[in-house]
């Protein structure tokens, strides 16, 4: 063999070699990008991904955000804050249930069913407990609760308490539960409780509504018991109308003295 052909022997062997050689290292080359291609692009610290916002239990909301205006005001013991014509008491929600009455109810009944009363809250039995409810209209107490508001409507004042309505009934001698009125969101004030004959000043701090209130019950009263009434001309009476209306002023200052006032 001559020189030539051994030199064009070794070439081609050569050739073949690093052939052989290339492919496993172009192959492995081929792979590695395509696991760099795979792998996630790292996130720069200084732009952290944001995270979802923090949601409160099924509410759909922010677990910080407030409760919408409007929601009823509760005390520490669960009761609401009953707000109606500047009332601001606190009262357990009705449909609640304890297992016992307080001390000093008072039993009432209405329609073979039977009711207690304390504090301006009625009950009903219910299983082993009693629950808090509205009482039926027509149930007649003698005593209003011990905090109430007077509201007047159409110059009749109703006593309101944790969403019951009061009424003076001069023939049962006594406040009635009534339906709220129709006009309920539209209170009048109260009427001018100054008397023709009599003049009477309140001893114990009783407001303007207070003195209306007290005045036109009593005034229902004697008006019962006298049957004079100073509203109408010549009393409604037939007869002798000033010795009738002596009686009248006789009861009205009974009445109003009863009720911690000073008649002159």
């Amino acid at each position: 063999m001559n020189r030539t052909a051994k030199i064009a022997m070794v070439s081609a062997s050569l050739l073949l070699w690093g052939l052989q050689t290339a492919t496993p290292a172009a192959a492995a080359d081929e792979h590695d990008r395509g696991r760099a291609e795979q792998r996630p692009e790292p996130r720069s610290e200084a732009h952290p991904a944001p995270r979802p916002e923090a949601r409160g239990p099924s509410l759909g909301r922010p677990a910080t955000a407030r409760p919408p205006i409007g929601h009823p005001a509760f005390d520490g013991r669960g009761q609401v804050l009953d707000s109606r014509y500047n009332h601001g008491r606190y009262y357990p929600p009705m449909g609640t249930v304890r297992p016992s009455l307080p001390e000093g109810y008072r039993p009432y009944y209405r329609g073979g069913s039977r009711y207690y009363f304390s504090g301006g809250i009625w009950y009903a039995p219910r299983g082993p407990g009693f629950v808090v409810i509205r009482p039926p209209s027509g149930l007649v107490i003698s005593v209003l609760p011990p905090y109430y508001s007077t509201v007047w409507f159409g110059g009749v004042p109703y006593y309101y308490a944790d969403n019951v309505y009061y009424s003076w009934q001069p023939d049962q001698n006594g406040y009635t539960v009534v339906d709220p009125p129709d006009n309920a969101d539209e209170p009048a004030p109260p009427p001018d409780p100054a008397q023709d004959d009599l003049m009477i000043y309140p001893k114990n701090g009783q407001t303007k509504e207070q003195q209306a209130a007290d005045q036109f019950e009593c005034h229902n009263w004697a008006k019962g018991q006298t049957g004079f009434d100073p509203t109408q001309t010549g009393g409604g009476v037939s007869g002798n109308a000033d010795a009738a209306r002596n009686n009248y002023n006789r009861a009205m200052s009974a009445c109003m003295q009863g009720r911690g006032y000073q008649v002159g």
